[in-house]
């Protein structure tokens, strides 16, 4: 995979995964979903990446998604019925990448992974002028955004936009939400995001921006659709990165919803939240089809 003119760091040799984090990988099936009927699914590699392609009739638009995981766990086949929905609702190929984990392929791998997958889409054009989107949850939405700032300083254009749920965006997990929603998210804490930081950096600055995105110059980057639970842990990286955003002159459209779990949308589709989810992400990424 040739990623020419990107200037991303070389990749490094990793570790084994421990018995443990194989484990919990292996648990994570019991959690998949299935997509939803009207939706074709195909796999394909893109740029030497597997991808796995949610396809409904005449796309208007192309969205690649990241999962969430913390960089060492997640896979494409758990997403299916979240990206199902997203592509239903705004009618949209929906693009599952399936990114190298750590710790056997730590920073930036990944990185190099949604990079050389989003170059590909870019010179297939299959939607003419229109880039494509870009979104991820908890460490895909951090993947997503570390990717767009990327991509300014590459020979591609900026993606048509960003979706961005729960994302973990700050990589030397400092901020205040970690202790004061710690009651209320049930799902990560302080301890397992820097253990997940750890394991993908291993050794490498969590304060570059292309693992921190927070960090970043984010001048000039495309409009962002962020999503995050008002109790959730990562709340302060969400609203930092939507201040930091603001600031910078990016158009930024910020929900925070209130008794909800971390990428609720993800996780739960009975909830009446994560319908509305939905539905503010197809009203998101249509309207900024139709003003690119």
């Amino acid at each position: 995979m040739s990623l020419d003119g990107w200037n991303l760091p070389p990749v490094r040799e990793g570790r084994a995964a421990s018995d443990e984090l194989d484990a919990r990988r292996r648990g994570t099936a019991a959690y998949r979903q299935d997509p939803e009927p009207g939706v074709t699914v195909r796999q394909e590699l893109v740029g030497g990446v597997p991808c796995t392609f949610l396809e409904v009739p005449d796309p208007a638009l192309t969205l690649l998604y990241f999962h969430g995981g913390g960089y060492r766990m997640g896979d494409a086949a758990g997403w299916l019925g979240f990206g199902s929905r997203i592509a239903l609702a705004a009618r949209a190929r929906v693009v599952l990448v399936e990114y190298r984990l750590a710790p056997e392929d730590p920073f930036p791998a990944a990185l190099h992974d949604v990079a050389g997958v989003y170059d590909a889409i870019v010179a297939a054009g299959e939607d003419g002028d229109l880039a494509p989107f870009v979104g991820g949850d908890s460490a895909g939405g951090g993947l997503a955004a570390a990717l767009t700032v990327a991509a300014r300083g590459a020979p591609v254009p900026l993606p048509s936009g960003m979706v961005l749920l729960s994302p973990w965006l700050d990589l030397t997990v400092t901020k205040p939400t970690y202790d004061s929603n710690a009651s209320t998210d049930q799902l990560i804490s302080k301890k397992s995001l820097r253990e997940a930081a750890e394991i993908y950096l291993q050794l490498h600055d969590p304060g570059d921006p292309l693992a921190s995105p927070l960090f970043a110059d984010l001048s000039g980057l495309p409009p962002v659709l962020l999503l995050a639970s008002c109790h959730e842990a990562l709340l302060g990286d969400a609203t930092a990165f939507a201040g930091r955003a603001a600031t910078a002159g990016v158009p930024v459209q910020a929900h925070l919803v209130p008794d909800v779990p971390h990428a609720w949308p993800a996780i739960d589709p009975t909830m009446p939240e994560s319908q509305e989810a939905i539905g503010t992400i197809a009203r998101f990424l249509t309207t900024r089809a139709l003003e690119a």
